[in-house]
């Protein structure tokens, strides 16, 4: 359901505005990386960056989340465990291992029996000196976990369609104390990772089309703006937590050719490269992947151009001490020019 806004007066702009933060409404969501899918009570929940829907199930979002790595896997299975990492072991850290996780042999798998942050760290200490690879990207390659969108309303069904609620599994919903919302997950695919522009591409995986298109999808604009543009607007989570939405101003101060390191420890360091924007505007540190938008007032819509990537600091000198004195107003955002030709090819505008 691409979304449709009224042309027109201010009052319509007002109006769409308050129709891009609504749970309804809203093309913004969340993507986590969740262990235990089918086991409700074993279920967990990390890894979270943002993500919209440009349609036909596909999701654009940050690729930098998919290298780092989670230092220790929650479960397992089994058949995993003994022909990848069981291998490489000494007696020692299998001993300890085993301590740390236990066995189920109905489900075939080992979870995770500590919460001990000196045990975790241990763990991390092994897999990273036996280069096990925990990068989120290879976690769901081997589908020790996977990566799921993450729905929640105010009210017990899904965009208010009981027809629709009806079709999810007792496992893909639940209703979340934290954050008082009827919860429902939606497994996603990794279609592409454009790691020089910090941009990955999702598709929904195994949902019916009519789930699909009732999930609401924002129009993509490849246009690169510069300073003299309009007013671009951040939609993202809000401030006090990720359950909530917040659409504010931001403003393009400069536009670079961008250079960066991005440490990988396994699959080795690769570059951040092309052109960006340097934006100042409110962003909260988790809100990577969240869409940068401007108002296109010929159509009286708002459309995304680019997509928050990563925080720009400025360095701060204290009592003659910069270290670790950064002040962060700035970020950086990757317009979807750069993978423009890449892109077309999935989405319809």
């Amino acid at each position: 359901m691409f979304l449709d806004f009224n042309a027109g007066s201010n009052d319509n702009k007002v109006s769409n505005k308050h129709t891009l933060i609504d749970d309804q409404t809203s093309p913004l969501q969340r993507i986590m990386w969740v262990y235990n899918d089918e086991e409700p009570q074993k279920r967990t929940f990390e890894n979270n960056v943002c993500t919209f829907h440009i349609g036909n199930g596909y999701f654009l979002s940050v690729a930098h989340n998919l290298r780092l790595q989670a230092g220790y896997f929650r479960s397992i299975d089994v058949n995993i465990y003994k022909k990848d990492l069981l291998p490489i072991l000494d007696g020692s850290q299998t001993r300890f291992l085993d301590q740390q996780y236990f066995t189920d042999d109905y489900t075939g798998k080992k979870y995770l029996n500590t919460t001990d942050p000196a045990y975790l760290q241990q763990i991390t200490n092994i897999l990273k000196q036996k280069r096990f690879d925990t990068r989120w990207v290879s976690l769901a390659d081997k589908k020790i976990c996977r990566p799921y969108l993450i729905f929640q309303f105010k009210n017990n069904s899904f965009y208010n369609d009981s027809t629709l609620t009806r079709q999810f599994k007792a496992t893909r919903q639940f209703y979340d104390k934290d954050s008082l919302k009827h919860t429902f997950l939606i497994e996603v695919e990794l279609v592409n990772a454009f790691y020089n522009a910090d941009i990955a591409l999702y598709r929904i995986v195994d949902e019916s089309p009519d789930v699909i298109s009732k999930i609401p999808a924002i129009g993509v604009n490849f246009d690169f703006l510069d300073d003299s543009t309009d007013k671009l607007y951040c939609l993202q989570s809000s401030p006090a937590g990720p359950a909530g939405r917040l659409l504010n101003d931001a403003n393009i101060e400069g536009i670079l050719d961008h250079f960066n390191v991005f440490p990988d420890d396994v699959g080795g360091n690769y570059f951040f490269e092309g052109y960006r924007y340097l934006v100042k505007g409110y962003f909260r540190f988790g809100s990577s992947g969240a869409p940068y938008l401007f108002y296109d007032n010929e159509h009286g819509r708002f459309m995304v151009n680019a997509i928050q990537s990563e925080a720009s600091g400025i360095q701060l000198s204290i009592k003659n001490d910069r270290e670790g004195n950064f002040q962060y107003i700035n970020a950086i955002a990757s317009p979807l020019y750069i993978i423009k030709d890449e892109l077309q090819r999935y989405i319809t505008t």
